[in-house]
């Protein structure tokens, strides 16, 4: 078990600026530990280091101000270090290309010990979308997958809430120091997320949330998991930044389809062209990975349409969207008469008002 002086030694090397984490596993490959690394000449450095960073690492590494903060956070049992020394890293990331050679965890380190699934996507999420990441990763944790994302608002929000209501639980993998919850709007999900599930960073504590860091975090959500699930993406989508790296760290992506006429459809459409398996509930997940569920696997398809409530109106609506002036004309009600049996739709949750005066109907 690590020592408070092999913590501190770790800290002193992982926090240095400009340092990254390939140059420190090629130092700790040539100097043994943290504190061979810290010990050696200065010469044995500057001839594997620029100038700088080698004068650093002979003067003791990172100086006492920029370790004392992460040292305090550190004093709440609740938070803790795992390095690459020690036997609880968790052993999928050391798969792949670029294992951060530090973790900063709060709350449930154990989960790392249990397979993780990914399911992400928009953040700009529709009702349906949201409904669906719920219901898919609810559906997986009980089958014993623990969900991981990175607790962005949409889809990734409401594949953790799903997860949370699983025997499995969550993994948060997040871009910020764990001082902080980004976006905070997601604040007590996180608190959530530290109770009963874990939340995960490389960065230190005091990382503000760097545009550059959030795609690097995405190669640790999906290498900590064996498959990936998109549910909703535009084209331009980060999600597809998590599904390509996915496919190159040899992991499995799966994507729902949706509307042709969706913009949220077209990255997963996209990756459907590409090679993702396209999904329609989670059983479909469980079978491709040949995990078998000790209760059957709910999922949002499985919801009748005898389900909803006979209303008039439902008859004309589908699942592409539709203008107010368009239920008009095959209903043949008038747009007030229309508005308001939207409104009650709606209310119903049957229905969901979509940008530009349109509407759509939810399973």
């Amino acid at each position: 078990m690590a020592t408070d002086a092999d913590i501190e030694a770790w800290l002193r090397l992982a926090l240095i600026e400009g340092l990254g984490g390939q140059t420190l596993r090629r130092l700790l490959l040539d100097f043994s530990s943290p504190q061979g690394v810290l010990g050696a000449p200065r010469a044995a450095l500057a001839a594997r280091l620029p100038p700088p960073l080698a004068s650093t690492i002979a003067a003791g590494g990172a100086d006492d101000a920029r370790l004392a903060p992460v040292l305090r956070w550190l004093d709440d049992p609740a938070n803790r270090v795992v390095t690459l020394a020690d036997a609880d890293y968790p052993g999928a990331l050391l798969q792949i290309h670029d294992p951060p050679p530090l973790l900063y965890l709060k709350g449930r380190g154990a989960l790392f010990e249990r397979p993780g699934f990914a399911v992400v996507g928009s953040r700009n999420a529709t009702r349906q979308g949201m409904e669906n990441a719920e219901a898919f990763a609810a559906a997986l944790g009980e089958a014993g997958l623990v969900i991981i994302s990175g607790l962005a608002l949409g889809i990734d929000a409401a594949a953790h809430r799903g997860g949370l209501a699983s025997r499995s639980s969550t993994i948060a993998v997040v871009g910020t120091g764990l001082d902080s919850v980004y976006p905070k709007r997601n604040h007590g999900l996180a608190h959530e997320i530290a109770a009963r599930g874990l939340l995960v960073s490389e960065f230190p504590p005091g990382t503000p949330p760097l545009a550059s860091n959030f795609p690097r975090r995405n190669r640790l959500i999906c290498g900590l998991s064996r498959g990936v699930l998109v549910v909703e993406a535009a084209l331009s989508s980060g999600s597809l930044i998590t599904a390509r790296l996915a496919g190159d760290q040899g992991r499995e992506v799966f994507a729902i389809p949706g509307s042709i006429h969706s913009p949220l459809a077209k990255g997963c459409h996209a990756l459907i062209k590409q090679g993702a398996k396209l999904v329609e509930s989670a059983q479909d997940i469980l079978e491709d990975m040949g995990v078998c569920a000790e209760t059957p696997a709910s999922s949002p398809s499985a919801s009748a349409e005898s389900a909803l409530q006979p209303h008039p109106l439902l008859a004309h609506i589908g699942f592409d969207p539709v203008d107010v002036q368009g239920l008009c004309a095959c209903s043949g009600l008038d747009a007030a008469a229309v508005s308001a049996a939207l409104t009650l739709l709606e209310i119903d949750g049957k229905v969901e008002a979509l940008p530009g005066g349109r509407w759509q109907r939810i399973r």
